[in-house]
């Protein structure tokens, strides 16, 4: 039985696409060992394969990174392994180190374009010495995956790499299960924002876009970098009836919530090559609850619409023109597209591919 060390920076309670990863590999019969952080509030896991989280002094800033690289690669030196499966940039380092150092089968799974990432747009240096590691390391792996064609494609013309796509899909929902809402919204129509609460989100123009829309409210489920500050802003401009948050949940909470919604949304920015070439999870966690979407005019999310027929392309970026869309979009039917896309755009679907990579690793 192979073991397969797996790495990454969170504390692997949410993320769900490593999860995936993990349970697949194990059901296939790998021996599969998942690292991550230990946070404060780290909930217990509950996994069928082993997993170990990190205690470190830091948790954000150079220091986090420098530390959680120094402590991941003596954790790797000593485990045993024949593969390690490295997520993200910012586990590539110790990783790639220790195959070279003890000879070792190495896999990379890049979750988006790290260095393109909004938060290092006013970060010169951090964002330099990310695209010197990107440069150096890249170009000599053989075993690559990704989340989407337009980031495979780009490394592969700027690294001469050989990138698979392995999507960020759902597992299958058998049976849709419709929850109750932790506060009453009275019947109204729900339009939902489910994920990372950071810049380029495009939060900030929905909320502005709740006052030419009524019977409707706004309902956003997760943590992040600006949630205080639209917090503020929302109680601000006396929104508060019309915008509602919820913290992050788990995605048994999720699968029941999602459902109740009318419209999911996903509006990013185009704040650079990470946004402009995303495929957000949460797109597709629409479409497996059968919750119609709205999405940004970007090529992988315009892919997903004109091929599957299950909503729309924002139109125009100004709160009353996106209003008369929304507006619009809630009076259509898109029942059977979504039935018919929820059957393909499924995690197990994929799975050989996956395996496919580990079997055939070079």
């Amino acid at each position: 039985m192979k073991k397969i060390i797996v790495t990454v920076t969170n504390d692997l309670t949410s993320d769900q696409r490593v999860h995936k990863v993990c349970r697949t590999l194990h059901n296939a019969g790998y021996d599969v060992f998942l690292i991550g952080r230990k946070l404060s509030n780290s909930k217990p896991l509950n996994r069928s394969y082993r997993t170990k989280r990190i205690s470190l002094l830091f948790n954000k800033g150079v220091l986090f990174y420098a530390e959680f690289n120094l402590r991941l690669f003596f954790v790797l030196l000593f485990y045993k392994k024949d593969v390690l499966l490295a997520n993200d940039l910012d586990t590539l380092l110790p990783n790639y180190l220790i195959s070279k150092l003890q000879i070792k089968k190495l896999v990379y799974d890049s979750h988006e374009l790290f260095s393109e990432i909004p938060e290092l747009v006013n970060k010169p240096f951090t964002k330099k010495v990310w695209r010197s590691l990107e440069r150096r390391v890249l170009p000599n792996l053989k075993n690559t995956y990704t989340v989407s064609n337009s980031i495979a494609d780009y490394y592969d013309k700027k690294y001469q790499t050989k990138f698979k796509v392995i999507r960020n899909l759902p597992l299958m929902i058998r049976t849709i299960s419709k929850g109750n809402f932790s506060f009453d919204h009275k019947g109204e129509k729900i339009i939902l924002y489910q994920g990372a609460i950071n810049i380029g989100r495009g939060l900030e123009l929905i909320i502005n876009t709740m006052p030419f829309i009524s019977n409707c409210i706004l309902v956003i489920i997760g943590n992040g970098d600006i949630i205080k500050n639209l917090k503020s802003y929302v109680k601000n401009i006396n929104l508060v009836k019309k915008v509602r948050f919820l913290e992050s949940l788990t995605p048994n909470e999720l699968q029941k919530i999602t459902p109740l919604a009318n419209i999911g949304i996903s509006i990013e920015e185009d704040l650079g090559l990470n946004y402009r070439f995303s495929l957000p999870n949460k797109i597709f966690d629409y479409i497996n609850a059968e919750v119609p979407i709205l999405v940004s005019n970007l090529p992988e999310m315009r892919k997903i619409i004109d091929t599957h027929k299950v909503g729309e392309i924002v139109k125009e970026r100004s709160p009353q023109k996106l209003a008369l869309q929304i507006k619009e979009l809630l009076k259509k039917d898109y029942s059977e597209e979504l039935k018919k896309a929820k059957k393909e755009l499924i995690w197990e679907n994929q799975e050989e591919e996956l395996l496919a990579i580990f079997r055939n690793i070079i």
